[in-house]
């Protein structure tokens, strides 16, 4: 495919019309498609690990075609969309080698947050790998409430490269809502606020440099003694929260790992995670300490 894509992945019905709208928001404004993929689990105890690839794909594939075209049908249409399933030791492993033989501009996967992790785990081991490894932009979107329209996007910022990737996704579903993109710098008293301001005057920018039609954007600077409080507030008023990840920094600090996992405990608005490409080309492996750390 000459065009840019969005890698999918689904693997739960009821998940499917949320993942799909975004990627096609995301895609649409990159005037490129959808490819929408499933995994099936080969692992070595498996009965399904004495057949081939292919095997397993023709014969015992069944409700993952089902599947697709379900998420197909969900796909808007003036997006194009491709859709297949893929047969890996596991779904990172197989997300992974989908990304290296595609070459897709971004993957976007789920997560369903919540739920007591290991101390090494940041979002899932799978979604975990993926932030370390995927050359591409990612997108973590928290499974959970899907908004019934949009009318107000947050993207929250502290710097970094990862506010490109959210600033992006953030214009593709405003753009495809008629909405606007609030760009958000939370600054404790002790911070520099003018620093603040700056992060968010470069997150309205990253907004209108994001390919896509004009959308509404604005640049504003809170200030308050616990980020998460007045992140959760925001987000209240919102109904999508974009987080850029980050992997420095004071206040940066606190927008990375725990705080995406708290604002999104404490708001039932849907929340997206977007980690750079570039991330992944210059060493991914501080973000993930970063994460750890916090």
């Amino acid at each position: 495919m000459d065009r840019p894509e969005v890698l999918v992945a689904v693997s739960n019905p009821e998940h499917v019309e949320q993942l799909v709208r975004s990627a096609s928001d995301l895609a649409r404004t990159m005037d490129g498609g959808v490819r929408i993929v499933s995994v099936v689990v080969k692992s070595h105890d498996s009965p399904f690990g004495v057949f081939s690839d292919e095997t397993i794909i023709e014969e015992y594939s069944g409700d993952r075609r089902a599947l697709l075209d379900r998420a197909s049908r969900v796909a808007p249409e003036d997006v194009p969309v491709d859709a297949e399933v893929l047969v890996a030791r596991s779904v990172e492993d197989g997300l992974l080698r989908a990304v290296a033989e595609m070459g897709p501009a971004a993957l976007l996967v789920g997560w369903h947050g919540g739920g007591r992790r290991r101390s090494d785990v940041v979002l899932g081991t799978s979604v975990d790998a993926l932030l370390r490894r995927a050359p591409c932009d990612v997108y973590v979107e928290r499974i959970g409430r899907i908004a019934d329209g949009v009318d107000d996007v947050l993207l929250p910022v502290a710097g970094g490269p990862h506010v490109r990737p959210a600033a992006a996704m953030a214009k593709a579903v405003a753009a495809a809502n008629d909405a606007s993109v609030t760009a958000l710098a939370v600054a404790a008293p002790e911070d520099d606020r003018d620093r603040a301001a700056e992060w968010a005057a470069n997150g309205r920018a990253a907004v209108e440099a994001a390919p896509g039609p004009a959308v509404e954007v604005t640049a504003t600077v809170g200030e308050a003694d616990d980020a998460i409080d007045a992140l959760v507030a925001a987000a209240d008023d919102s109904d999508l929260v974009v987080f850029g990840a980050t992997r420095a920094g004071t206040l940066q600090a606190r927008l990375v790992g725990s705080v995406p996992r708290a604002v999104a405990d404490r708001t039932d608005r849907t929340v997206l995670i977007a980690r750079a490409s570039e991330a992944a080309r210059t060493g991914l492996r501080g973000l993930i300490a970063g994460f750890r750390r916090r």
